[in-house]
């Protein structure tokens, strides 16, 4: 999701891939989350979630001095109940670039990224992160496609980001980079940290070259399966919000539209469905008008919303106790 958008509701449903689903693990600090068909467990027992959407949190973290935004939004998230976060793990050229240019990386921005996962371990929140935006903001495959052109690969538009071979070696490396950095703070592989709940090969891919999906499925199988040998890790897509610059809107609407949504997820994950989970967009900390997009909520500033988001919470892990009890031992 992005400021470029103007669509007053955006849904992406938290999905499970089926290419990992019966062999992913993900290590926490209780013990392994597993996939089983299109749910998560965790120690044999089912595995539910409330989560957020904070995509920010490296390019804040990049001055010390402002580090303050992402602990206050684990906070005040984690007080909600909040367990999952999804965020950036790209910057790809542009202003406090995370990849400069292909395989050339800033120390300070990844330092920022490793604060950030740190961080999240610290108020016992798993991050999702992502390596790559569909959109140019933050770089986004265009920026990998330019790379290519200014390397003198011929090449017909950003659609190439999926087809061509330059391209994809550039992702892959970058990948490979993320995966196998050495945390600063933990001392920890990214690969091996608990933290770290799953990883997202890119935020909304789209090819307008090709309507059918054919080309980003076949992009995504090959990136699956080199993942899937290194990690060993679900991917999972997830955002949904109400923006407050459309017209009609009221803090009402929101809240009505969150818990529309809310009750979906719930009574789909009580009756059995692929559920495991939603992640509201977004979460900000106070005094960050400037990544204001519409969707942007202040737990500390929104009792109300705040209150619908600590009761989808509270349900989610209610639920996850009673689903781990045999049928036949539950109360009536």
């Amino acid at each position: 999701m992005s400021c470029r958008r103007s669509l007053s509701c955006i849904w992406w449903i938290f999905i499970l891939l089926h290419a990992l689903c019966e062999t992913s693990t993900i290590a926490t600090s209780t013990g392994f989350v597993r996939t089983s068909n299109t749910q998560f467990v965790l120690n044999g027992a089912p595995f539910l979630f409330n989560g957020f959407n904070s995509y920010w949190m490296m390019n804040v973290a990049v001055e010390p001095s402002e580090r303050h935004k992402v602990s206050e939004v684990f906070h005040d998230a984690s007080a909600a109940g909040l367990t999952v976060c999804r965020t950036w793990a790209f910057a790809d050229g542009g202003d406090r670039a995370l990849q400069i240019s292909p395989g050339v990386y800033d120390e300070r921005v990844f330092q920022a990224l490793d604060f950030v996962i740190s961080e999240a371990g610290k108020y016992g929140i798993r991050l999702v992160l992502s390596f790559v935006n569909n959109y140019n903001d933050y770089g986004g495959r265009a920026q990998y496609v330019r790379w290519a052109r200014s390397a003198g690969m011929q090449i017909n538009g950003d659609d190439d980001f999926y087809t061509n071979a330059v391209v994809k070696q550039y992702y892959k490396n970058h990948v490979q980079k993320v995966l196998t950095r050495m945390n600063t703070i933990t001392r920890m592989a990214y690969k091996d940290d608990p933290t770290i709940m799953s990883w997202e090969l890119i935020n909304e891919p789209r090819c307008q070259a090709d309507y059918s999906g054919k080309t980003v499925h076949r992009w995504m199988s090959s990136h699956w399966t080199d993942s899937k040998m290194i990690v060993r890790k679900p991917l999972v897509f997830a955002e949904f919000g109400k923006s407050n610059k459309n017209p009609g809107y009221s803090l009402t609407v929101r809240n009505t539209i969150l818990a529309t949504i809310y009750n979906n997820i719930y009574n789909d994950a009580r009756s059995g469905g692929s559920f495991g989970g939603g992640m509201v967009w977004q979460l900000v900390a106070e005094g960050m008008e400037s990544y204001y997009d519409g969707y942007e909520i202040v737990l500390s500033q929104n009792p109300s919303t705040t209150g619908i988001i600590t009761t989808q919470s509270q349900k989610m892990t209610a639920l996850s106790h009673l689903l781990s009890i045999p049928l036949n031992n539950r109360n009536p």
